[in-house]
């Protein structure tokens, strides 16, 4: 899954990046982590020339409740092998693609009662492309217009197999030569060639910092040196 991510691209290297302008009423505040749960906005590209601006959790066009929490909170991923069997989603595959732009994503290693949080990040790039859906929303009371997206998961590859250790699962994400087909729907989910494994790094961060009060620095995506694994390692 995908559920904590990052963005600390600059606005001038996002649209350097993806050929694209960015409206002045866009921030340029960098990233450094974000749960999905708090339903962050996001820098999003899209078939648009304008790099766009949208709710992370998916608010579906048809749902009717002003009250979107909820269903946001169960849209933040949507699995890519039974995309077309849930009604959030399956109007979109061939309507409404995006690339969800991230300087790296987190996920935790369970080892018994032990969870270890990691982050993942690009090793020859600067950001990863994730594969992603939107949606635009009209609020039942104010008649406002929200843009929304969930970003697209699929099996864990190799890497993210011994990190995401559990369900095994990981986004997708994108290789650069998919990238203009994903945005004008020239491509399906299941036609994707991911970002190869060795493309992909990751390292051990600090529990203290990502489960503080204020995990938005740029502490959080610092290495770890965990001594107790060390200590371990001593005795093996």
């Amino acid at each position: 899954m995908c559920y904590s991510n990052s963005n600390t691209s600059t606005n001038v290297a996002l649209s350097e990046r993806y050929k694209k302008t960015v409206p002045v009423t866009i921030p340029d505040n960098p990233l450094f982590y974000a749960s999905g749960f708090s339903h962050p906005m996001w820098r999003i590209i899209t078939h648009e020339s304008n790099i766009q601006y949208m709710q992370w959790g998916l608010v579906p066009a048809w749902f009717k409740d002003p009250s979107f929490q909820d269903i946001s909170n169960k849209t933040l991923n949507a699995r890519t092998e039974t995309l077309e069997e849930k009604t959030s989603f399956k109007h979109l595959v061939s309507r409404n693609h995006c690339i969800v732009p991230s300087t790296g994503f987190y996920e935790w290693q369970t080892n018994g009662k032990v969870k270890t949080p990691y982050f993942i990040f690009p090793l020859n790039t600067t950001v990863f492309s994730m594969a992603g859906l939107y949606d635009q929303w009209l609020n039942p009371l104010t008649g406002e217009a929200l843009f929304s997206f969930t970003i697209l998961t699929t099996e864990a590859n190799g890497l993210m197999s011994n990190i995401h250790n559990t369900k095994k699962r990981m986004p997708v994400l994108l290789q650069p030569a998919q990238e203009e087909a994903w945005l004008h729907m020239e491509i399906i989910p299941n036609q994707l060639q991911l970002l190869p494994e060795k493309e992909m790094k990751a390292h051990e961060i600090d529990r203290r910092i990502i489960n503080g009060t204020t995990p938005n620095h740029e502490r959080v995506q610092q290495p770890f040196v965990n001594p107790i694994a060390i200590q371990g390692s001593l005795f093996d």
